[in-house]
């Protein structure tokens, strides 16, 4: 029964994370590396298929092996983030609720930019 919930949930993460290649301002990779990690418990090799992938593999791989977030990638989340806080400013949001939302940004941003590329 396990099998078959991390099958569905690696099936429902592979669908966000086609989804986020798609969309834009939507993230993909980390769908992939989830829906890797349901493989790894629902489908050894549903898990073989997405690392061997010539696209959908190297992140997920860069991402186990060393912990790194390719250069590009890192650009993206940023620029994504500081949209986000554009957006909310923009949208004249509480600045409470903004200044909120940046430190939370503001910490993943950091962490994102500590992994190696």
């Amino acid at each position: 029964m396990t099998r078959v919930l991390f099958l569905s949930a690696g099936c429902l993460m592979m669908a966000f994370a086609i989804a986020g290649i798609i969309l834009p301002l939507v993230p993909g990779t980390p769908f992939l590396i989830a829906a890797a990690f349901c493989f790894s418990r629902g489908s050894p090799r549903a898990r073989h298929w997405l690392l061997n992938h010539a696209h959908l593999g190297p992140p997920i791989r860069d991402w186990e092996e060393r912990g790194a977030i390719s250069r590009s990638g890192k650009w993206a989340s940023c620029l994504a983030m500081g949209a986000s806080i554009a957006l909310a400013l923009w949208m004249g949001l509480a600045l409470p609720l903004v200044l909120g939302q940046a430190l939370c940004l503001a910490l993943v941003g950091a962490y994102i930019l500590s992994r190696p590329s």
